[in-house]
Order: C-alpha cells, then sequence, then structure tokens
C-alpha cells in the first residue's frame, strides 16, 4: 500500500516533485508553501509554483507563517500521514513537526551531501569548479542539512552549465528519485553523513555578483554561469551595472578590466590571468541580448578599463 504524503514546498523545483509524486497515485492529504508574495511592477500578490501545481491537482492547500505553532501542528497531526516531503520549503520544522508522519520528513536537497548545506547549493557548485553534484533524498533532522542520507543521485556538471540548466537538471532528477524512494519507504536504509568535507552553501548577494576584473579568467567564468539567473553577474559601464550572462575563457592577456578586443562579432575583456569572451550582456533597463546585438549600437570601445570589485577578491 503507498503511503499518504504532505508535501511542503514553494518553487519550480518543489512543484515538480509534487507532480510526479500526485502522477505516481500517492494520497496526498494536504500541501504546505510559503504565503503568497507582491510580484511585478504591480506588485499584486502571487501564488507560489507549488501552490498553482496543488490547485491545479484538486489539492488542499494551507499556507503558514511559521510551523510553531500548536494550531499549525494540529492541521497536520490531523491528516495521521505516514510521511512528510520537504523541497525548498522556506519554513523551519520544528522537532515537533518532524515527529508528526510515521515515517518522519523527507527532503529532496540539491547537492551530494554533506557538500553544500544549506541555502544555494545549485550556485556554490558551479562557482566552485565542483564537476559533479547532484540531488539527495535525505531523513530531516533539527540541524541544517544534517539529517541522515537515504539515497544520492549524481548529475555531471558540463563545462557550459549556467545555474539554470543544473536546476532543471536536479529539479526533474530529484522528482523521480523521491517518487523512487516513496515506493519502498518501508525498507528505506538511510546512512549518516559524514562530518568529513562538509560546507556551506550561503545566501547570493548583489554585492559579491559585481565582477572583481583582478581575478583569473576560469574563476570569472565559472561566477558568471553561478549567477545566472540570479542575481547575474555585473560589472560597472558608464555608471550603470552591466549584466553579463554568458562568457568563454580566452587566451588573451592585459589589465584587468580592459577591453582588449571590441568589434561587431567579439567583446573580449582581461582579468587578472587569461580574458573572457563576452557572449550575452545586459544593459540597465534593457533586454539581455547577443554580443553582437548590443555591439552593433552600445559598442565598448577597445582600451576601456570597467571597474573592478576589489573587495571581491
Amino acid at each position: 500500500m503507498k503511503p499518504s504524503v504532505i508535501f511542503a514546498g514553494t518553487p519550480d523545483f518543489a512543484a515538480a516533485a509534487l507532480d510526479a509524486i500526485v502522477a505516481a497515485g500517492f494520497d496526498v492529504p494536504l500541501v504546505l508553501t510559503q504565503p503568497d508574495r507582491p510580484c511585478g511592477r504591480g506588485l499584486k500578490l502571487q501564488p507560489s509554483a507549488v501552490k498553482k501545481a496543488a490547485l491545479a491537482h484538486g489539492l488542499t492547500v494551507i499556507q503558514p507563517s511559521t510551523l510553531k505553532t500548536a494550531e499549525a501542528q494540529a492541521v497536520l497531526q490531523e491528516q495521521n500521514a505516514d510521511v512528510m516531503v520537504v523541497a525548498a520549503y522556506g519554513l523551519l520544522l520544528p522537532q515537533a513537526v518532524l515527529d508528526i508522519p510515521r515515517y518522519g520528513c523527507l527532503n529532496i536537497h540539491a547537492s551530494l551531501l554533506p557538500r553544500w548545506r544549506g541555502a544555494a547549493p545549485i550556485q556554490r557548485a558551479i562557482e566552485a569548479g565542483d564537476q559533479e553534484t547532484g540531488v539527495c533524498i535525505m531523513q530531516m533532522d533539527a540541524g541544517l542539512d544534517t539529517g541522515a542520507v537515504i539515497s544520492r543521485h549524481i548529475y555531471t556538471i558540463n563545462s557550459d552549465d549556467t545555474a539554470a540548466e543544473v536546476h532543471d537538471a536536479l529539479m526533474h532528477l530529484g522528482a523521480n528519485a523521491i517518487v523512487a524512494d516513496l515506493q519502498q519507504i518501508t525498507r528505506l536504509q538511510p546512512t549518516a553523513q559524514s562530518e568529513t568535507g562538509v560546507t556551506y552553501a550561503r545566501k547570493l548577494s548583489k554585492a559579491e555578483a559585481q565582477i572583481n576584473w583582478t581575478r583569473p579568467a576560469t574563476e570569472i567564468a565559472r561566477k558568471i554561469r553561478a549567477f545566472n539567473p540570479v542575481p547575474g553577474a555585473w560589472t560597472v559601464w558608464q555608471d550603470k551595472p552591466l549584466k553579463i550572462w554568458r562568457a568563454q575563457v580566452t587566451s588573451h592577456t592585459g589589465t584587468p578590466g580592459t577591453v582588449l578586443h571590441s568589434n561587431e562579432h567579439e567583446l573580449i575583456i582581461a582579468c587578472g590571468c587569461g580574458a573572457i569572451s563576452i557572449e550575452e550582456v545586459q544593459k540597465a533597463g534593457s533586454k539581455a541580448m547577443p554580443v553582437t546585438a548590443f555591439q552593433a549600437g552600445n559598442t565598448l570601445q577597445q582600451g576601456i578599463v570597467l571597474a573592478s570589485a576589489e573587495s571581491n577578491a
């Protein structure tokens, strides 16, 4: 008999898992997601991706601001569920909640634990130059991604993968993985995480996304990929932010931040070691565009030196 599943999640990454769980025939008596948030120019309240998916499936949705209250915990108790699946939910689960489901709470985490515990595992893996990442299904405990691992699923990071592309790959990997583990819920054998190799994936900030041109080209190229699509790696041009969405490492050399080559087909900027060839950019107040389109009307002349974020060294 398939277990009944309470589901808790918020963004697209979680919605894919909910869709897969429902498609596999599991009973989902309750879905938890973050409260609707203001979005867009009109700041209208928008439901999360998980709320949209749940309502499309005809599921019951609640949006508590905390799970620490007796009222919220009572609602979960009433479901008499076998297991709770959590994916990018955004709220802490107190021990009282972790203890409610018969088989505890399972988390879909987008890294190969214990590497990259925390908020931004996909971005930090790319930024650090990891050659592989993946998804772990984890038995949750009260710590920050410290629970025992039920299953590990590896993804090889391609040399041109952006965070968006790795996110989408892990989203589908995680959805398939949680369904497979739920199907054998009574036979799962979690393995405690090693305390060796623990790293923390701190939250992203716009400030750290500013490019420090004194850093090596390989490092800058990784940062550009890691911060695509959020918050976007950027530099300063004409006293305004210029986002760089895609770039490749080249063997050119020069003073860091200097435009070495500039024509209608290429834009090459020197770094601390090597250089990068820009492929896609976005100036303030405009949309992202290929460098050929940008160069047609906004040419960065050879010899211009772009501002560098020395504090990001």
